[in-house]
């Protein structure tokens, strides 16, 4: 059998999200009858099938429940492979690099101040997202490279470079009696009635149960911390995106966070090899918090 075309997983994944022959070809802007005879002839192609088709609809077999996953691996390696080639074809090379909004701009700032003074430095573009969004950026080639943060980035699928590992804080309402502590413990952040710790989404997105507010964006955070309505513990470096109604409290007993330059795994340039050697030349002259 020959290798499936890209046309023909598209074509799939549409039917498939729409499990709708009607709506999957106006979504693809084509007639219905071209559709089908073409998941037709991919399930010939395949010797198995994808659909199972009655009067009530249209389901996915468990062939097509699989092929429906690997489809949409393939096609979004696929557009990254596209939006790679393109940005390295530029007259004048770039990289775009994405990290979370609130996150140490001093950090950054430094990162990019060092490689800019490199012989043959890129352009960069600093494209900024929201919690827990760079993996996607990465692996979907909007971006080269990111700064991630371990233990609580999912870091598969990636290669990466240390820059600066550190405690962590406590934000708190500048009202709140904790406020006024010299220092926290997790037990003693984690249990308290008023200010229940926000909730932070996971690797798939989902959150934790508990009794804090949901939380996707730094600024909906920081909104929150100020009315009195969450706390929430973050690497120390993060703290310089805090409001004059926000306390940093060190929490001694957290466990310590990395910042790290990511990038996809087996992906190299001369401009991403660059900025990866200026990223471990400034973890080695950070060697902790206190160099910031």
């Amino acid at each position: 059998m020959d290798g499936l075309e890209t046309r023909e997983l598209r074509y799939f994944v549409a039917v498939a999200e729409e499990l709708h022959f009607g709506r999957a070809a106006e979504r693809l802007r084509m007639a219905q009858p071209p559709l089908s005879r073409a998941i037709q002839q991919l399930e010939r192609r395949l010797g198995a099938r994808l659909f199972d088709r009655d009067r009530r609809g249209v389901a996915l077999t468990a062939a097509g429940r699989t092929l429906l996953e690997e489809a949409r691996r393939a096609l979004d390696a696929v557009d990254a492979a596209v939006r790679r080639t393109r940005r390295a074809a530029l007259t004048e090379p770039a990289l775009a690099l994405t990290t979370k909004a609130g996150a140490s701009h001093e950090l950054l700032k430094r990162l990019l101040d060092t490689y800019a003074a490199r012989p043959g430095a890129v352009e960069i573009d600093v494209l900024l997202c929201e919690i827990g969004e760079q993996r996607q950026l990465l692996l979907d080639g909007r971006a080269d490279v990111a700064l991630m943060h371990a233990p609580f980035d999912l870091m598969t699928g990636l290669e990466s470079v240390e820059i600066l590992t550190e405690g962590q804080v406590a934000i708190l309402p500048a009202s709140h009696p904790l406020a006024e502590r010299p220092s926290l413990t997790t037990a003693e952040v984690s249990d308290v009635p008023d200010l229940p710790i926000a909730r932070w989404p996971r690797h798939d997105f989902t959150y934790p149960p508990g009794p804090g507010p949901e939380v996707r964006s730094q600024s909906q955070l920081a909104q929150l911390v100020a009315l009195g309505r969450t706390l929430l513990v973050v690497p120390a470096s993060s703290r310089a995106w805090q409001w004059p109604d926000h306390v940093a409290v060190p929490v001694t007993d957290a466990p310590p966070a990395t910042t790290l330059l990511a990038w996809p795994a087996g992906i190299a340039s001369p401009a991403l090899t660059g900025l990866a050697e200026t990223a471990r030349e400034l973890g080695e002259q950070l060697g902790d918090a206190s160099s910031l």
